[in-house]
């Protein structure tokens, strides 16, 4: 990063601009910093607000909204400037989505191994798919692979066995 903007920068002017956005929507929350390092770093809306569940959106997709227009904020503020990685989280939803998602997939894990027979998962993101074939990755005797193309590719889990060629 450059010693114009640093990270910590970034991160200060998505804080309010998320800040911003929740006060636009009458939300009672407040953007507070999570992770920080060289190149990346990450915000949290946290607040008590039943609202907040406005900005989590069905399946988290306002979350990813508000992270794509963040990014897209800072873009426009420093043209030219190389920017650090940008992840909004809203709540702790991403948090919560994730050990949810692994708890479902270990489970599913067990039903494929014990049952030898595959099973798909419903289309997800990239990020969703990713927890996925992490999880199943430390399972043995399952393996994973995505099929289909954007926006409904999805993961499907596999018998060992059956990869094995």
């Amino acid at each position: 990063m450059t010693d114009e903007i640093t990270v910590a920068e970034q991160q200060e002017m998505v804080q309010e601009f998320l800040d911003g956005l929740a006060t636009a929507f009458g939300i009672d929350a407040k953007a507070a910093p999570v992770a920080l390092d060289d190149d990346s770093f990450e915000v949290n809306l946290e607040g008590t607000n039943d609202a907040l569940g406005l900005l989590i959106g069905p399946r988290g997709r306002h979350v990813v909204a508000l992270q794509e227009v963040s990014k897209t904020m800072l873009q426009r503020r420093l043209p030219g400037v190389p920017r650090a990685r940008v992840r909004v989280d809203v709540g702790g939803y991403r948090q919560r989505r994730r050990a949810a998602l692994e708890a479902y997939v270990s489970e599913l894990a067990e039903a494929v191994r014990e049952r030898g027979s595959e099973r798909g998962l419903e289309p997800m993101n990239a990020a969703d798919r990713k927890i996925v074939h992490d999880t199943v990755n430390e399972i043995e005797g399952v393996d994973t692979i995505s099929v289909g193309e954007e926006p409904r590719r999805r993961v499907v889990l596999v018998p060992a066995s059956s990869t094995d060629a």
